[in-house]
């Protein structure tokens, strides 16, 4: 059985509590917001000051921005605040896209917040860090890409020191301050959390360190607070599942009758004998020479199996790649990569750092990634870059487990190549009142993926009954 913190759980709430101090200012001021679709809602832009690191008296404080949304409800029930995925993403920015309708139909419940995190968007004190090299020149290895992630980012590190921005503040433990410090400021005893990969870790944190300030909690895309580095068997289990589904349809069989073997040979042949492409990169004027192992491959495919979508294409770049023709996954990876490294935003990076893993978890990664279809390339730059600022790790007591009795709901896709179902129910084993719905089917970004979740998200947050199960059509596997 897992381990549940008792004392050290709650002496960690009660410093957390006993450290609030007086609540923060908010201000506010008229803010149309326009969503991608050209619809426009009038709404509020919000803004509250928190110090970026709570630990050090003379730390400078940062602004974090939000947009409010008013309840259409006549008796408004406790705020939703949105915590977006990344880390990295804009809370802001998600409420324009394929999620805006849910955002829409919460205000019938609350008032509901798209937060910018401390480090991102309209919330950001810090830097972009330029990349002073380039890994392009060198062969792509897993080897020479950590060599110099970890040259890169130290010097990244150094620079924003030096320029008086508290890289060490970029935490998912002040994250969570920062959630119920805007709890404070709104003057509200409790808030709701609608929360997405990350955003769902950062959700559990609020949980652990904030338990009676939040009333309810939705999250998808479950990312415990020790599985910040994914499982490379749980991975291998995902391309089991897609076997299956290509099994079910005869001309997929046909075509791909062992993904698994197709994708390892193809790795062992790359790392055997590397290859190098030479291509001309969309809206380039002039050619580039790649030279290709297995890492930037599996660091692709990792990008591309978060959804159903982008799982359907995966064998038949396989099967082109057996047969030798590489043009088209080298400019995808030439995208991937020049995009990816091209420098540093500071917060997505040092939330991982901080978050990192414990020691039992980092000895499994590392033994089943020697085994894995994708090695360990699906969280690079974790574990690749551990260890590389021991002042940011936030340590065993965090990633313990622990109990809640908050009403919550959990949802998980089984086509989900980003986090699986088998590790939330891990996470929430604990959850005295969860809720775990299953989408079969589903994959990671799950709220757009159907009307029934989204109808199952607006429903927990009245108080009504959501279902446990969900179905979704198989992906239609490209040929």
């Amino acid at each position: 059985m897992r381990r549940l913190l008792t004392t050290g759980w709650f002496l960690c709430v009660t410093t957390a509590l006993a450290a609030q101090g007086a609540p923060p200012s908010v201000t506010f001021e008229p803010y149309t917001f326009r969503a991608a679709n050209g619809t426009t809602v009038e709404a509020e832009l919000g803004a509250f000051q928190v110090p970026e690191h709570r630990g050090k008296p003379t730390s400078r404080r940062i602004t974090l921005r939000f947009v409010r949304f008013k309840s259409t409800a006549a008796s408004p029930g406790a705020p939703i605040v949105y915590l977006a995925g990344g880390p990295g993403g804009s809370g802001i920015g998600t409420a324009t896209g394929p999620r805006f309708p849910i955002f829409m139909a919460l205000r019938e419940v609350a008032d509901v917040i798209a937060l910018d995190q401390r480090g991102v968007g309209r919330s950001n004190d810090l830097t972009l860090c330029p990349s002073k090299a380039s890994s392009l020149g060198r062969p792509l290895t897993r080897e020479a890409m950590t060599a110099w992630f970890r040259t890169e980012l130290a010097r990244c590190f150094d620079e924003w020191t030096a320029k008086g921005m508290d890289i060490d503040g970029y935490t998912t433990r002040e994250n969570a301050a920062d959630i119920d410090d805007l709890r404070r400021a709104l003057g509200v005893p409790q808030v709701n959390l609608w929360g997405i990969s990350y955003g769902s870790h950062l959700g559990l944190a609020v949980l652990k360190y904030y338990p009676t300030a939040v009333q309810r909690v939705v999250l998808a895309g479950i990312e415990g607070l020790d599985q910040t580095v994914k499982l490379p068997s749980e991975t291998d289990s995902l391309f089991a599942r897609v076997q299956k589904l290509i099994d079910g349809d005869p001309e997929a069989r046909a075509a791909y009758p062992d993904l698994p073997g197709l994708m390892r040979r193809v790795h062992t042949a790359l790392d055997r004998s590397p290859k190098m492409v030479t291509i001309t990169p969309a809206g380039g004027a002039s050619p580039v020479t790649l030279t290709l192992s297995a890492f930037p491959i599996q660091l692709l495919v990792g990008g591309m199996i978060a959804d159903p979508a982008g799982i359907a294409q995966v064998p038949a770049l396989y099967r082109a790649l057996d047969r030798g023709e590489f043009d088209r996954v080298a400019q995808l990876t030439y995208r991937t990569i020049a995009g990816g490294l091209s420098g540093f935003r500071g917060m997505p990076e040092a939330m991982d750092l901080a978050s990192g893993m414990s020691a039992a978890r980092a000895r499994q990664v590392t033994e089943e990634a020697a085994r894995g279809i994708l090695g360990d390339a699906l969280n690079f730059p974790m574990p690749h870059v551990a260890g590389l600022r021991p002042s940011l790790d936030l340590g065993d007591a965090f990633r313990a487990p622990f109990r809640s009795n908050v009403p919550s709901l959990f949802i998980s896709g089984t086509l989900d190549g980003r986090t699986n179902v088998r590790e939330a129910r891990e996470e929430i084993r604990g959850f005295s009142r969860g809720t775990h719905l299953i989408v079969e089917n589903g994959g990671h970004n799950i709220y757009e993926a159907d009307k029934r979740v989204a109808d199952a998200v607006v429903r927990f947050f009245k108080g009504e009954s959501v279902p446990t199960t969900l179905r979704l059509e198989p992906p239609v596997f490209v040929k």
